[in-house]
């Protein structure tokens, strides 16, 4: 990918992050991309998503904390925002 494009895709991130969660921190931001692809990859192609989970346990766990941690985050974020 050009280095513009990934720039400006970073960018996109970032102020996604800042939207959904309140905070854009690269590990934030590192969970947001993760929570992001395996949600659209679930509701797009869940066989594949089923047989990853049942294939990684232990990913699929670690998934789990990061979905929830999102959820939270993103709770904390609208509450605060009120």
């Amino acid at each position: 990918m050009e280095k513009e494009f990934t720039a400006q895709f970073e960018a996109l991130l970032e102020k996604y992050s800042e939207l959904l969660v309140g905070e854009s921190s690269e590990g934030t931001k590192e969970k947001v991309k993760a929570w992001a692809l395996y949600t659209h990859i679930a509701k797009s192609m869940p066989a594949l998503a089923k047989h990853w989970n049942g294939l990684y346990p232990d990913a699929k766990e670690e998934m789990k904390l990061i979905i929830n941690e999102i959820k939270q985050l993103n709770e904390q974020h609208r509450n605060t925002n009120k």
